[in-house]
């Protein structure tokens, strides 16, 4: 604690900038993959909802081929009763058990016609399933074609990148330890304030980095003598000369390469 406290406006103004180098090549590394990772997400997402539409449209057409067998074993159950009532029929007393049974033939017969159209009608779902399966199963195919195209994508940015990331986090972590912690919260909340994360610019062509705001003339030579941590007061950003920015970016540059 003693040695940040320690520490001059300068060294702590290079702190800080050197940090902002290290989070933006950060960044920069992210915005590499893009909207990679979500696209993958999105197709893994959109995989296995066509996979469980597969199932579904399988278990579907299996539950109407069952409802077609037991239709099946009706007719042929109806087949037996028509027979029996006929033989039975041969043999009445009177015409109230011969009405009782032709009653009971007539049903039988039109339990096979309901029966024999119930089947026809379960095949056309069958059919229309079979159209939906191949379709499913067409974009199926093409949709995890193009994940794996996409996940190959990725693993090989990843394969580039994913050490170098993971040592400038390190690297972020260990220089925010060196500055004092209300400068690392100053930091944090310009950061997360702006759009492009540069809390910490240089002073270029007598505007602030990234702005069209020109800085007086007075404020540049305050900002040139590193007495005081001075910011822009149209972005809140921290301000910081080309040169000391130069000078940073030729060290951070050589830090860079040897990760």
């Amino acid at each position: 604690m003693a040695k940040k406290a320690e520490a001059t406006v300068e060294e702590k103004l290079r702190a800080l900038y050197d940090l902002q180098l290290i989070d933006s090549r950060v960044d920069e590394i992210r915005n590499v993959r893009g909207e990679l990772p979500l696209e993958v997400e999105d197709l893994e997402d959109e995989v296995l909802g066509l996979k469980t539409r597969m199932d579904k449209l399988k278990t579907d057409v299996e539950t109407i081929n069952y409802e077609i067998g037991a239709k099946k074993n009706l007719i042929e159950e109806a087949k037996v009763l028509i027979k029996k009532y006929a033989e039975q029929q041969k043999n009445v007393r009177n015409s109230r058990e011969f009405n009782s049974i032709s009653k009971e033939l007539e049903f039988q017969e039109l339990e096979i016609q309901l029966a024999e159209k119930n089947i026809k009608e379960f095949k056309v779902q069958i059919e229309q399933k079979k159209i939906v399966v191949s379709e499913t199963k067409e974009k199926l195919s093409e949709r995890d074609s193009h994940l794996k195209h996409k996940k190959s994508e990725l693993d090989a940015i990843l394969a580039e990148t994913e050490k170098e990331e993971k040592a400038l986090l390190l690297k972020s972590e260990k220089f925010q330890q060196e500055i004092e912690e209300r400068l690392v919260k100053a930091y944090a909340r310009i950061r997360g304030n702006v759009k492009n994360g540069l809390a910490v610019v240089p002073i270029e062509r007598g505007a602030s980095g990234g702005s069209f705001f020109t800085i007086p003339p007075q404020v540049q030579v305050e900002i040139a003598s590193r007495k005081k941590i001075i910011t822009d007061e149209h972005s809140g950003r921290i301000l910081v000369d080309p040169t000391l920015a130069e000078e940073e970016q030729e060290k951070m540059q050589k830090m860079f390469a040897s990760l």
